[in-house]
């Protein structure tokens, strides 16, 4: 098992994963990522989404893909996941631990403050992973969105 930095040619890879995810999460239909979407997200000039590749073998068997957020609190950068995935049959074999384990290190390496993500709350196997590891839980808090038409109408308000 190996973890190692996203590369231009796994992009392939990683949208497949990203589709296995959204089928996992309930939600097949909603990916609308394109391969060219992600290549240039993750290998721009000045990227804003970074990656991590887990690997048996020789062979991409997850992925991480997380960017920097800022703590107004902390005065600080911190990670924010964006997806963690590892294929089904090479879950339990420590390949999801290994990601975590190398974003909490880039944190510590960096000195950002802190390393979060969301989880949904019917994905049990998930929480109690987080639990085991240290992550705790943000209940007083509920995250927000505004998207499609909602964030079309809230743009053209601004002066």
């Amino acid at each position: 098992m190996s973890i190692r930095p996203a590369q231009p040619y796994d992009v392939p890879e990683i949208l497949a994963m990203i589709r296995e995810l959204a089928e996992y999460e309930r939600e097949p239909n909603a990916v609308v990522a394109t391969e060219e979407m992600l290549h240039e997200a993750l290998f721009c000039e000045s990227p804003g989404l970074f990656g991590l590749i887990a690997e048996e073998d020789g062979v991409p068997v997850g992925f991480a893909l997380w960017f920097r957020n800022f703590s107004t609190w902390l005065g600080r950068h911190g990670i924010y996941l964006e997806d963690l995935y590892v294929r089904p049959e090479h879950r339990g074999s420590g390949h999801g631990k290994a990601l975590l384990a190398e974003l909490a290190r880039i944190c510590v390496e960096r000195g950002y403050g802190r390393f979060e993500w969301w989880v949904l709350d019917w994905n049990t196997p998930a929480i109690e992973f987080y639990r085991s590891i240290g992550a705790e839980p943000m209940d007083e808090w509920t995250v927000q969105r505004v998207t499609g038409d909602a964030l079309t109408a809230l743009a053209a308000q601004a002066r």
